[in-house]
């Protein structure tokens, strides 16, 4: 209800706007662009200005909201096939990344890994992953013990060799 209703102050404002293009906001916006300024003037309305709990509304309304819908247009075994979601997650990232530049806040922030850490809670937690784990402990004992073994033996060999007198090999 919040959003809708900020979305509609910001649409008639628009429609009745006196300033000539003018910005009346408290504050800078990112740049003029006209989904930019749309973004900073529901801040001011709403949070009294570009505030953390602003883009996070923005976040939700826009951002997630878009994304949400269009994994619910996939099967969630597709989910996990990185070429089916990779779009859907750059126009995520790229979401997120416009209204915090647009509100002046740094981009990226606890708010953007927060809300990446729950997308993937949400969607991705079932998916496989292919990362390496330690080999068996009998692999990394052979290995650690070889080198160890072979030292003694070379040294044996090196203090033969010279107390022979032998210098050719």
């Amino acid at each position: 209800m919040k959003g809708a209703l900020g979305f509609i102050g910001v649409f008639l404002s628009v429609l009745s706007d006196t300033t000539n293009g003018q910005s009346t906001l408290p504050f800078a916006c990112g740049n003029n662009s006209h989904l930019c300024m749309d973004y900073c003037e529901i801040c001011p309305s709403f949070f009294g200005g570009p505030t953390m709990e602003c883009l996070s509304f923005m976040f939700d309304s826009v951002c997630l909201q878009n994304f949400k819908k269009s994994m619910a247009s996939l099967n969630n075994t597709e989910w996990c096939i990185w070429r089916n979601v990779s779009g859907l997650y750059s126009t995520l990232s790229y979401c997120t990344e416009e209204i915090s530049d647009c509100l002046l806040i740094p981009w990226p922030n606890p708010l953007v890994e927060k809300t990446f850490v729950d997308i993937h809670a949400e969607f991705f937690k079932d998916c496989p992953t292919e990362e390496l784990s330690d080999p068996p402990p009998s692999i990394i004992f052979a290995l650690v013990i070889t080198p160890i073994c072979l030292i003694p033996i070379m040294v044996s060999l090196v203090v033969l060799k010279t107390k022979n007198g032998d210098g050719s090999s």
